[in-house]
């Protein structure tokens, strides 16, 4: 008994920025989602074809099983701003999600990036290479700023790492020639550190975030069994992904010129005798 007293005084008088809440539980799942799928890029993908392994089936679920992590990662970083919201966060909580988001969203796909750019055949690997390093300062500077700068409630400024690093991952699973694919993942790079605003993942929109990742994951684990139509299934998923990628940017920019017309012509109209 004495020492169960010992043990809940030395909790209670532990500081309270080292006290971790549910919410910081599921970002720390995030973070470890993000390891493991650079585990197993390199596991089952570089380790297989430095030592000239001709294993193609282990390649193909050891890259499922990355982006499987990563969007599992994703839905730990979905639920742990919901749980913040509704329950205690700890102090630390925003500085636990920026580090967490940095591995799952950052070092994970850059990594991928800097993979294919050393196994697909027509790929160059040096400037893979720098494509990954833009990749990995992208989401690095938009954390950044994330945690300096104070937006309108309901509103990211630049495309959230969790979006950009499952389109990157999208781009490369196309299997698009080199050009296109670098350009591509360039340009999502871009977007994360643009101020094009997208919404949070709150109600509605958050259940569609959700429905959209574990039917995501269902294709990938198609395409990894090498079901019927698995390979047409997850291009068709990944294509859809790019796309939406690069339409909502779209819809932003015609959003914010209309209200800026709008607030023009309210000005006029207000100078009007």
């Amino acid at each position: 008994m004495p020492e169960a007293d010992e043990e809940k005084d030395s909790a209670e008088d532990m500081p309270l920025s080292m006290r971790l809440s549910i919410a910081d539980t599921l970002t720390l799942g995030n973070a470890t989602c993000g390891f493991m799928a650079v585990y197993f890029t390199t596991t089952g993908i570089l380790i297989p074809h430095l030592t000239g392994s001709d294993e193609s089936g282990m390649a193909r679920h050891s890259a499922a099983t990355a982006v499987i992590l990563m969007l599992m990662a994703a839905i730990f970083d979905l639920f742990d701003g919901l749980v913040a919201r509704k329950l205690r966060s700890s102090p630390m909580g925003a500085e636990l999600d920026n580090l967490s988001d940095l591995i799952s969203f950052g070092l994970a796909p850059a990594y991928f990036v800097l993979v294919y750019g050393m196994v697909a055949d027509d790929a160059h690997q040096r400037v893979s290479a720098l494509a990954a390093i833009v990749v990995l300062l992208a989401v690095v500077l938009r954390l950044a700023r994330f945690s300096c700068v104070t937006l309108k409630d309901g509103m990211f400024q630049g495309m959230p790492s969790p979006f950009g690093a499952l389109t990157v991952v999208s781009i490369v699973l196309l299997e698009l020639p080199f050009i296109p694919t670098l350009l591509a993942i360039i340009g999502v790079a871009w977007l994360m550190v643009s101020r094009v605003e997208y919404p949070k993942p709150r109600g509605i929109l958050a259940v569609a975030m959700l429905s959209w990742i574990v039917g995501a994951m269902g294709l990938l684990a198609a395409w990894a069994f090498d079901a019927p139509g698995g390979q047409l299934l997850l291009q068709t998923g990944c294509a859809l992904q790019v796309v939406l990628g690069a339409v909502i940017p779209l819809f932003a920019t015609a959003r914010r010129v209309n209200t800026f017309r709008d607030n023009r012509r309210e000005a006029r109209a207000a100078q009007l005798p």
